[in-house]
């Protein structure tokens, strides 16, 4: 009796799968494959657009922070200067 079963379930899953098969090359399916594959590349270059911005703005915020450190520089040095001219 379990030796039907099992026979059964394999014919059953061999029949499910053959027609799955049927059904994933089919025009519809292959049609929104289509589709979703076309909407993850729209949200790639979306991301990709939103990547390159953040490393823009990265790049400026770097930029402007080694400016303020060689002002901030520049003016201690100043300052010690002064100091020794003082004393």
């Amino acid at each position: 009796m379990m030796d039907y079963k099992k026979l059964a379930l394999f014919a059953g899953g061999v029949l499910f799968g053959t027609a799955g098969v049927k059904l994933l090359s089919s025009k519809d399916a292959k049609k929104a494959y289509t589709h979703v594959t076309a909407a993850a590349l729209r949200a790639k270059d979306s991301v990709m657009r939103t990547v390159t911005t953040v490393q823009e703005n990265a790049a400026d915020v770097l930029a402007a922070a080694k400016d303020l450190n060689e002002q901030r520089a520049a003016q201690e040095a100043e300052a010690v200067v002064e100091d020794a001219s003082e004393a």
